[in-house]
């Protein structure tokens, strides 16, 4: 078995320099005003059930400067998307964060001008896409507004009623105001099917036969009968409030580019699809370059269109005459895009623009089996396309930041990402805890605003070591913890205990533990309360453990009542829910539930003699997702049992694995195989790339443990478990550097070489599994042998160590 102390060692210095009461505090010297126009559609509600929504709009204003300044940050919100453009030239593509911060306020971005200013007259031009309806993942505001905000030496450019403005999008005809149509290609709504209500965005309806004859972005465009804007009010002011500054980057742009196919794209359309490949699933914006008749429509959706079982997004585009271009601005996701276009259209070129998170994959993990290899690759894949404005679930059916998919989600980032991808963790931590109710349930998917229902047992997870702390311990970052501490026990507070010492199942609004059947609710929520407790404690730890007295009386609990919470489980646990063979709450009926097994040990609520039990249970029994696969697996390398767990690995992604998607899906079937078929790229299918690195390679940042201050901003823990393999590489991405293991295993000889980066410290741990004398270590190396491991300490380095049998 482990040795109970096998866990990372981090945690001193903290690695990112946040403080949370600037992050997060509005900001409130705004000098500019918020702008929209001055007529919108009359109050009635549509096909969409809103009464307005999908709306383009465009603002300009020309300006002069004197000279070009070193810096020029413009601070730019609005509702909901922005498109910049600087002397016409494209600056931001797809700026602005869903709505918001809270449920009332709102994100501003901040861009600098001054690369794309020149000495002498400029023109700003901003195309706006204002969804208008709530959903899954964004809390509509009601009003299309916005906001630019550039102070700095020598100039302000700020929004008032000397800018222009121009709706551009076509209203209906018996609107006095607009009947004319005039320059107005965007329409409100397609035909049907619409996107599902999950989703904010609405299907795009372009018809060029309407836009501007020339580039409205350009200095040099009339815009003379442009309308004048309503000038709304400075922040705060209703409906957008106060204004949070953008915690992420803006988007990575991967250029334009041709599909993998783009050979056998035909020259003319004969009617019929042509289906475009994407290199794999990706967040793209299609491109179209025809020579077409006018009035001619062209629909463009990808084979995700129905992903999840629901109508996502898709775009419909009208002709102009002759040679034309157009990029659909609403992103997509999929492996292919699908254009169907009336026959006789010349097709010129097809195109496609991908976007996403800004951060590299910077990780790696590679093996002697192709089938690991493979499913490492498949979850970074997964991964990426489940990250934007926030971690989501899926990029098609909702795009919405569920907590259960987040805390898997975040622990995969870490091994595959580099540290910028920590911010989107930091970013919904704090959406999740300021979205609070005053009852103090929290809830998920947050920001949202048709949907506030609370999950107890995500809630739980989200706040456990597994999401709050996982966050905190690999940035070094703990000022959150300050401010989270009160929401966090106010919701700790809304679970009771009962008359056997364990905690009352909380059914919440949703009495969800996982998908799938045989789920033993009441064990489970005590595995998951019980961790949350520990991480609680450590919040609390930072909130209480200061000099301000006046900040301690704003608490009215310590670290110790959640101690002896934890106690209190602990000692009961066993009495109420082991019955000799496993672990089953006496009210349950179902079949053995493999995933309160498993969390019994994830929990540290397992005693060790009962691990040959329960890993009969996790070899029998196979009724986890795979979101909650990862826990059994875990579960299985944390009582030793690596083969088991290797194995199971690979029998349960096998179909995943090998099929010629790039991403793996949310259920064990796909379309109408397994529960609800679900989609094709869920990140909480993911927890094997975190196995892998985190076991296999042994790369392990999970715990916590005070250490002197030597200088060193984090430690790790280096404790491979191989299991069948032969070799292993991985990479390892911090805020410190990379951490690189390279394991051989060659008959007798088992061979270890690590490098821990700078600012780090390592202990490294060998199981005389793999040879039980240490042939080859470093001098430098502190070394105190166990009756099962080795177990050493080593500065930063490279470092080679080598066991073998002896004689």
């Amino acid at each position: 078995m482990r040795p109970p102390f096998v866990l990372a060692l981090l945690l001193c210095l903290p690695v990112f320099s946040l403080d949370a009461a600037e992050t997060y505090q509005p900001t409130t010297d705004f000098k500019a005003d918020w702008i929209t126009v001055d007529h919108l559609p009359p109050g009635q509600s549509d096909r969409e059930g809103t009464v307005i929504s999908n709306l383009w709009l465009c603002f300009r204003k020309g300006f002069t400067v004197a000279a070009v300044p070193e810096k020029a940050p413009a601070r730019i919100a609005c509702d909901s998307k922005y498109w910049l453009y600087v002397n016409g030239k494209l600056v931001v593509f797809e700026g602005q964060l869903k709505r918001g911060p809270t449920p009332r306020d709102t994100y501003f971005d901040i861009v600098d001008l001054a690369p794309h200013l020149k000495p002498g007259r400029n023109q700003v031009a901003v195309l706006m896409w204002f969804f208008g309806k709530d959903g899954f993942s964004h809390k509509n505001s009601g009003v299309p507004g916005f906001l630019f905000d550039l102070q700095t030496e020598g100039f302000e450019l700020l929004t008032d009623a000397t800018w222009k403005t121009h709706l551009y999008t076509k209203l209906p005809d018996n609107d006095e105001a607009w009947k004319e149509n005039r320059y107005t290609p965007y329409e409100r709504v397609t035909a049907d099917p619409l996107p599902n209500y999950r989703l904010p965005e609405s299907n795009i309806r372009y018809d060029a036969r309407f836009e501007f004859k020339s580039d409205w972005t350009a200095a040099e465009f009339f815009d003379g009968d442009w309308l004048t804007p309503k000038v709304v009010g400075k922040p705060p002011v209703t409906p957008w409030h106060d204004l949070y500054e953008r915690p992420i980057p803006q988007w990575k742009d991967y250029g334009v580019s041709d599909y993998v196919n783009q050979a056998e794209i035909p020259a003319v359309s004969d009617g019929t699809p042509v289906v475009c490949k994407l290199p794999y699933n990706a967040q793209v914006t299609p491109i179209l370059e025809i020579d077409a008749p006018e009035g001619y429509v062209v629909d463009i959706r990808t084979d995700n269109y129905l992903g999840g079982g629901e109508y996502n997004v898709r775009s419909e585009y009208v002709t102009k005459k002759g040679v034309q271009r157009y990029e659909s601005l609403g992103w997509m996701s999929g492996h292919n895009v699908v254009y169907t276009m009336p026959p006789g259209v010349k097709i010129l070129s097809l195109q496609y623009r991908e976007t996403g998170y800004d951060t590299e994959f910077a990780g790696s993990f590679e093996c002697d089996d192709p089938f690991f290899n493979e499913l490492w690759k498949k979850s970074a894949r997964t991964l990426y396309i489940t990250m934007r404005d926030t971690y989501f679930d899926c990029p098609d059916r909702e795009r919405a930041q569920w907590w259960g998919d987040a805390v898997n989600e975040l622990g995969e980032a870490f091994y595959a990402l580099d540290p910028k991808s920590a911010l989107l963790a930091r970013k919904g931590m704090y959406e999740l805890m300021w979205w609070q109710k005053p009852d103090g349930v929290i809830f998920s998917p947050i920001p949202a605003g048709n949907w506030d229902r609370e999950l107890p047992m995500q809630m739980l997870a989200s706040i456990g070591p597994y999401g709050f702390g996982l966050w905190w311990k690999t940035t070094g970052d703990t000022e959150p913890r300050r401010v989270m501490y009160p929401r966090m026990k106010k919701y700790m507070d809304l679970f009771e205990f009962g008359d056997d010492g364990l905690i009352k199942h909380r059914t919440g609004a949703w009495d969800w533990g996982d998908w799938g059947d045989n789920i033993d609710l009441r064990v489970l929520t005590n595995c998951w309360y019980h961790m949350a407790l520990l991480t609680t404690k450590w919040a609390a730890f930072d909130a209480l453990d200061k000099s301000d007295e006046k900040l301690l009386q704003d608490y009215s609990f310590n670290r110790d009542e959640f101690m002896q919470k934890r106690k209190k489980i602990q000692e009961n646990f066993d009495k109420v829910f082991w019955n000799g063979k496993e672990y089953r709450d006496p009210a349950y009926k179902g079949k053995t539930d493999d995933r309160a097994n498993a969390m019994a040990v994830i929990a540290g609520l397992a005693k060790e003699e009962n691990y040959p039990a329960i890993r009969d249970v996790l070899l029998r029994e196979k009724y986890a997702s795979p979101y909650m696969e990862k826990y059994v697996l875990e579960a299985l390398f944390k009582m030793g049992y690596e083969d088991d767990a290797f194995a199971r690995m690979k029998e349960r992604f096998t179909k995943m694995v090998e099929h010629e998607h790039t991403t793996l899906w949310e259920g064990w079937g796909i379309g109408s195989e397994g529960y609800g078929g679900g989609t094709i790229n869920h990140a909480w299918s993911g927890g094997g790339l975190t196995m892998l690195s985190q076991y296999a390679a042994g790369v392990d940042l999970l715990a916590n443990k005070d250490r002197p201050d030597d200088g060193n901003d984090m430690y790790v823990t280096i404790d491979p478990q191989i299991g069948p393999l032969k070799w292993i590489k991985s990479k390892t991405p911090t805020p410190c550097g990379d951490i690189l293991v390279d394991i051989k295993r060659e008959g007798k000889l088992f061979s270890l070489t690590v490098t821990i980066p700078e600012k780090m410290a390592g202990t490294i741990l060998i199981s005389k599994k793999y040879g039980t004398k240490l042939k080859t270590f470093p001098k430098e190396a502190g070394l105190a042998e166990h009756d099962h491991f080795f177990n050493l300490t080593v500065p930063a380095g490279t470092w080679t160590f080598e066991t073998i049998e002896k004689e």
